[in-house]
């Protein structure tokens, strides 16, 4: 199997058709059609049904597509670590959930940037899911996430316990029953206690999957919603966002993850951990 083959599969999912794939890639469609039937032909199943339509995936392909993807991205990562320029001797590639990135993935990043002059640093951001299985493909070495590691391969450290907290544009924004209220999503675990904390209330009109962009509409176009206290401090300072204290606080923990493997090579990660201790 060659990685063109992998890479015309991906593409045509990506575009929906052979035809566009073509075009996508700047070959052929007769390549495009030849690279598909020959990894078809080594793996022994239909991948792809092909109809006026356009592509679709069969059962098979969509098992495939993951295993191609992850290929995908552990190919450009090894020609970014062998095609670092001279002086530098290693790269760490770092994962962070996008809700952990300001002050904790920040603060990391400083840490491993200052820390290891000879090392390059390549930056993801991901969810829970996303991260765990970087980690285990090794795509990323280390992650900040909201989901302790579970594989034997993973090392798990508890950083710190995040406040959730209710904060509105107007001070004088009611706690319950508020039709501008914005739902941010923060795991399965504040689901279930916000479930039962607002039993009585409707569905939210607005909702986030993650707490900057709920954080960025807030401020544009007002109303209230549960965020990290350290992403609203400096807002509640300025008196452009108001906490509702008489509203219930839930807490998330954050946790640094990292490969077993690679981490007794980083003179550094320690100081990333004592960050929070």
């Amino acid at each position: 199997m060659q990685l063109e083959e992998l890479k015309t599969f991906l593409a045509i999912i990506e575009s929906g058709s052979l035809v566009k794939a073509s075009n996508k890639l700047n070959v052929t469609q007769s390549t495009v059609t030849a690279r598909l039937k020959s990894l078809e032909a080594e793996i022994g199943q239909v991948l792809i049904r092909r109809a006026k339509s356009g592509a679709t995936l069969t059962a098979a392909g969509v098992r495939l597509q993951r295993y191609a993807t992850t290929i995908g991205d552990l190919w450009g990562q090894a020609k970014r670590e062998i095609g670092l320029p001279d002086g530098y001797k290693s790269l760490c590639n770092f994962g962070c959930h996008i809700d952990l990135w300001q002050h904790a993935g920040e603060k990391i990043f400083e840490v491993i940037h200052n820390s290891a002059a000879d090392s390059a640093v390549s930056i993801s951001s991901g969810s829970n899911d996303d991260l765990l299985v970087w980690l285990q493909s090794g795509l990323v070495d280390l992650a900040l996430t909201y989901r302790p590691g579970s594989q034997q391969n993973l090392a798990t450290y508890s950083l710190f316990e995040e406040q959730l907290i209710l904060v509105s544009t107007r001070a004088n924004n009611p706690v319950r029953f508020d039709p501008g209220y914005i739902f941010v999503e923060a795991g399965e675990e504040f689901g279930l206690q916000h479930a039962a904390a607002y039993s009585d209330a409707d569905t939210a009109r607005i909702s986030f999957s993650n707490a900057y962009m709920g954080y960025d509409y807030l401020l544009k176009h007002g109303g209230s919603a549960y965020l990290p206290e350290r992403l609203v401090t400096a807002s509640i300072a300025e008196e452009q966002l108001y906490r509702l204290h008489d509203a219930p606080v839930f807490t998330r923990n954050a946790y640094l993850v990292c490969n077993k493997n690679m981490q007794a090579s980083w003179p550094w990660f320690d100081a990333c951990v004592a960050l929070y201790e």
